[in-house]
């Protein structure tokens, strides 16, 4: 299990993820239930209980793990279709990028800088278009998935 962990947080830090949440993600996702204490992260990693803390703080915004109340801890959970839930966030991650970019162009007058500005904000733009499509054809991917799978499956 630590392997394929660490198999997983190696690609996801390679693709620019930080170092220290990917292998948390990756460490939520491999396990059984994708579940796991802040105790069980800092067992499983051997790393600090205040390193699992700021990894969780990056990543619950992304979308990419939340946290539940179990008794009186806190349980850190990756759901099965983890990047669905991150991605579907897309508003919410590129819309302040966005509204950014248009600013910054705005205080760049007519320039090589603004227009840079302004190709990032349009692709930000096609990419938000495109991905109420990606999106529901995933649905309909996810479903013959699941149907392959049989009765039971997550």
């Amino acid at each position: 299990t630590r392997g394929a962990a660490e198999r997983v947080a190696g690609a996801l830090a390679d693709a620019g993820l930080a170092r220290l949440p990917a292998r948390v993600f990756a460490a939520l996702l491999v396990d059984d239930d994708g579940r796991m204490t802040s105790a069980e992260l800092t067992d499983f990693l051997n790393v600090s209980p205040a390193s699992v803390s700021s990894a969780i703080k990056y990543l619950t915004p992304l979308g990419m793990v939340r946290r539940e109340r179990d008794a009186r801890r806190d349980v850190y959970v990756v759901d099965d279709d983890a990047w669905y839930t991150s991605l579907t966030r897309y508003d919410q991650i590129y819309g302040p990028i966005k509204a950014a970019l248009a600013a910054g162009s705005a205080m760049l007058d007519d320039s090589p800088g603004a227009a840079r500005l302004d190709l990032s904000r349009e692709f930000l733009e096609f990419l938000t278009a495109e991905m109420g499509g990606v999106i529901e054809r995933w649905e309909q991917r996810r479903i013959t998935i699941r149907t392959r799978r049989g009765p039971g499956s997550r």
